[in-house]
């Protein structure tokens, strides 16, 4: 049985003990709060393992929520719950470093499938070894195999990719992609990412005209999506 910590943070009651009887029965631990005050805080100090989080919610909205826990550099996995379908709303929640969303009305067996796919893969980072399609990103040893067989990778296309699995699910803007990746370089503009990123295509897609792993996400950067 699991034994991540889930924060809920939803002022809805009967949605709020629901979500909490359910995760629950899957043997999670499970922390609530009702206001987004609340919800920070224990984000902030309990350390969770994964949080789903609300966007409308009183004293604190989850946007800035989850713009507080980003500026803190916590890697937690964020899923966002929304009654709002507008595209801008979801990107401004990925935007703020939200790693998935969930519009409501939802399924809850779905929610639950999110969350355990998205524990995975953090526990996969944290090894060090992350597996994905034919592939294994070994950290330690900074190099990328195919059926146990080498990928030549150069510098950046490491670190691009390292990036991408680190915060896979997450769209990632470009000037977030060129922070990490280029630091401070002045002399690289949003373009260096999108040539980069087509190497790299080329590289570990299957088609890289119609990518499975990599994702562009429009007027935004990229989402990296294990299969």
């Amino acid at each position: 049985m699991p034994e991540d910590t889930i924060l809920i943070v939803e002022d809805e009651p009967a949605l709020l003990r629901g979500l909490t009887d359910n995760f629950e029965q899957k043997g999670y631990r499970v922390l609530t709060a009702d206001d987004g005050e609340k919800g920070l805080h224990l984000a902030l100090h309990k350390q969770p393992s994964l949080i789903v989080l609300d966007i409308m919610l009183p004293k604190i909205n989850g946007y800035e929520i989850c713009r507080q826990i980003r500026k803190q550099n916590l890697d937690v996995p964020i899923i966002m719950l929304t009654a709002k379908g507008e595209e801008s709303d979801v990107v401004l929640g990925l935007n703020l470093g939200a790693d998935d969303y969930v519009t409501k009305p939802f399924s809850i067996r779905e929610l639950l499938a999110r969350v355990e796919a998205m524990l995975r893969r953090a526990q996969q980072i944290q090894s060090r070894r992350y597996h994905f399609g034919d592939f294994e990103l070994d950290m330690v040893g900074h190099r990328l195999l195919r059926n146990g067989e080498e990928v030549t990778l150069t510098p950046k296309e490491f670190s691009m990719l390292q990036l991408l699995v680190r915060y896979a699910g997450r769209a990632l803007t470009r000037d977030e992609i060129l922070d990490h990746v280029w630091g401070g370089d002045i002399l690289v503009t949003r373009r260096s990412v999108d040539r980069c990123i087509t190497t790299l295509r080329a590289k570990i897609e299957p088609e890289p005209q119609n990518p499975i792993f990599i994702k562009t996400v429009r007027d935004l950067g990229y989402r990296f999506e294990p299969q």
